[in-house]
């Protein structure tokens, strides 16, 4: 059963959602001039220091608002061509919060200054039923992204989502084909793409700057052990049932739901080889530009809790290759450290590549090379030039307007979140995976293969 929990009044009203997105891509089409030259959208043209219309915002349905999904919430009330007009959390106190927020900040720049425009929801279907609500970001735990990720594409939303992708490579693969059906645009929350020594560290990679590349050494955050068994009631104005959602009916207890360990619970995500390790991944991927595909070898080790509520891998260390030679290794950052001794002291996590010629890591401090004059090379007009993004929220609400493709495609996502996911399948059964990527599909056991797929508690599925 829907249950809706509207508790504000004043929604916001368009002339319809298609409409104004005809209207709004028309303009910048007309922008290009009669003679159909390229033209490229910035957020200065859409009004970034002059707030435009009503009309011509993009109205956005925040969908999960703890931990990441209250900070996109704080970020996109910031960019003057969008409208937050609605949470939707589970928990009361948070999605009233969080909507209070939002109309405490257009408050101030009304005339009036007062603004009840944002709506609450307790169920995500009420979110999407909505004909003016054009984006949604995704932000709930693991086990609901690609769910509701679905049902926003098929109900003709733009979508944000949240890392990590999918519970299963199936999931993964049902949403990018269902966004290509649906013709969404998909923005992955791999936020790294946007940074400028990212792009740099990958033009440089791209572009023979180090020689031929060897070796990926990634790495990041560990998982934790420990978690309390014991259930607890359910607190008042928490809809657990719903919470729950896919996965199995399961006591409640505050580590299960509230703090960090639901990213440590099998239930609910793969763990951080999967819910850090994307970042890194990502940038893996984007520099070896293999955003089309993934390696084809998988073998490694993990260490598993024996105790206590979280189940997922506390530490790992695999080796994975690819059809073009190159090797990734993937590690927790505990294990990675005597190997990046050799080449310096890096943070808790990060991307290295390794060439013929030098080597260059990117974290989210600063990028470092060896040699360091590689830091100051100039990428020329000619060379490979990788789509430059300052503003992972600004590129979404451009391209929406443009109708193109982000920076962070669900496409390269279900890639990079192949990785992790036969990483943790290998460290699981403890043998080599053998992976083909043009089929999507493990190769020669099928044990394992069995594990691409994951049931979905009735009525859920995708």
């Amino acid at each position: 059963m829907v249950q809706g929990n509207n508790v504000k009044s004043g929604t916001k009203t368009s002339a319809g959602r298609l409409s104004r997105r005809d209207f709004l891509k028309s303009s910048a089409v007309a922008a290009a001039g009669a003679f159909g030259a390229p033209y490229v959208i910035t957020s200065a043209a859409l009004g970034s220091g002059a707030r435009p219309p009503a009309s011509e915002r993009i109205t956005i349905g925040h969908i999960g608002v703890g931990g990441m999904g209250g900070g996109h919430v704080s970020g996109f009330v910031m960019h003057n061509d969008a409208q937050c007009v609605a949470t939707c959390d589970p928990l009361k106190a948070r999605r009233e919060t969080w909507a209070d927020y939002i109309d405490a900040h257009y408050a101030k720049r009304s005339t009036s200054g007062t603004y009840s425009g944002c709506a609450t929801y307790n169920d995500f279907r009420e979110v999407l039923a909505r004909d003016d609500i054009d984006a949604v970001v995704i932000a709930p735990p693991c086990h609901w992204h690609v769910p509701i990720a679905l049902a926003a594409a098929r109900a003709g939303k733009d979508i944000y989502v949240e890392k990590p992708l999918g519970l299963s490579v199936e999931q993964d693969r049902t949403l990018r084909e269902t966004v290509r059906r649906y013709k969404n645009v998909a923005q992955y929350g791999t936020q790294q793409r946007s940074g400028r020594d990212f792009r740099f560290a990958c033009e440089l990679v791209r572009n023979g700057r180090i020689g031929r590349l060897q070796t990926i050494i990634v790495w990041c955050a560990a998982g934790q052990p420990g978690g309390a068994l014991k259930g607890k009631p359910v607190p008042e104005g928490f809809d657990y049932n719903l919470w729950l959602g896919p996965a199995p009916v399961a006591a409640f207890n505050n580590d299960r739901c509230f703090n960090r360990g639901k990213n440590w619970i099998s239930d609910y995500a793969l763990g951080f080889i999967a819910g850090w390790g994307a970042h890194p991944l990502d940038i893996a991927q984007w520099g070896n530009n293999t955003d089309h595909t993934s390696p084809i070898e998988y073998e490694g080790a993990g260490v598993f809790p024996t105790d206590g509520l979280y189940d997922t891998a506390t530490d790992w260390d695999v080796w994975c290759r690819y059809t073009n030679g190159v090797k990734l290794h993937f590690m927790s950052a505990g294990v990675a450290q005597p190997t990046l001794n050799r080449y310096g002291r890096f943070g808790s996590y990060g991307t290295l590549f390794v060439g013929t010629k030098g080597w260059v890591n990117v974290d989210r401090g600063r990028a470092y090379a060896n040699p360091p004059s590689l830091l100051r090379s100039v990428i020329s007009p000619n060379e490979i030039r990788l789509p430059e993004s300052t503003d992972h929220k600004q590129n979404f609400l451009d391209c929406i307007r443009m109708r193109s493709e982000p920076i962070s495609p669900i496409a390269a996502a279900v890639r990079s979140d192949t990785i992790s996911q036969l990483s943790d399948i290998a460290i699981r059964t403890g043998r080599k995976i053998k992976w083909d990527p043009e089929k999507e599909a493990i190769i020669g056991d099928e044990t394992a293969s069995r594990v691409l797929s994951r049931p979905m508690r009735s009525p859920w599925h995708l």
